[in-house]
């Protein structure tokens, strides 16, 4: 099984995560900010990963710390999990439609870490979130996954859609790149021999 557990703890934060590539979709999330709770549980289900984490923040300073923490703790949990990512497909993307709004992303399990980031979320805030932290979030999850992540707009104009459609065509991507291939079960997909 492909899982890996993740724990993390600065003067800033407490985190513990752990993550099954190859779950049902299942997922326990208490992060002290209840918005990425919800884009964590979206994450997990339509990802079909088993995620759980629990992360005790300064959210009273307010909530960067802890958003960027748990996307270092995902990502080093991805790098854990796929190993040396033997028989993985390696590429995934999907267009996925959130209502008004059309995202689309692209993963490449290359051993690189990049995020190109181009969301044009209307809004400061959803509730109390600050919307630019999604791109806090995925930066750390692209750096320390060493993966390579897009994220573009194509349509939207609802803060909350625009965000909730990269959560799940992300996940989507995620789990499509991180998909063993059958026929390829036992190669590394590289030229290199190296991911």
């Amino acid at each position: 099984m492909r899982k890996a557990e993740i724990f993390r703890q600065t003067a800033e934060t407490d985190i513990q995560l752990s993550l099954n590539l190859d779950g049902t979709g299942s997922s326990q999330i208490d992060t002290g900010c209840g918005f990425l709770d919800h884009m964590l549980t979206l994450f997990a289900r339509h990802g079909r990963f088993d995620l759980s984490v629990r992360c005790k923040g300064d959210t009273c300073v307010d909530d960067h710390h802890t958003v960027e923490d748990i996307g270092i703790c995902l990502g080093d949990a991805f790098a854990q999990a796929l190993g040396d990512k033997r028989g993985v497909t390696r590429y995934g993307s999907m267009l996925l439609p959130m209502d008004e709004a059309l995202i689309l992303t692209a993963v490449d399990l290359s051993g690189r870490g990049m995020l190109c980031y181009d969301l044009q979320v209307p809004t400061q805030k959803v509730g109390t979130f600050d919307t630019e932290l999604v791109e806090e979030f995925l930066i750390a999850l692209a750096r320390r996954g060493d993966m390579s992540i897009h994220v573009r707009q194509l349509a939207g104009n609802n803060s909350h859609h625009i965000i909730e459609g990269a959560f799940k065509s992300l996940a989507r991507s995620l789990a499509a790149a991180a998909a063993i291939d059958p026929k390829f079960s036992q190669e590394i997909p590289s030229t290199k021999g190296v991911l």
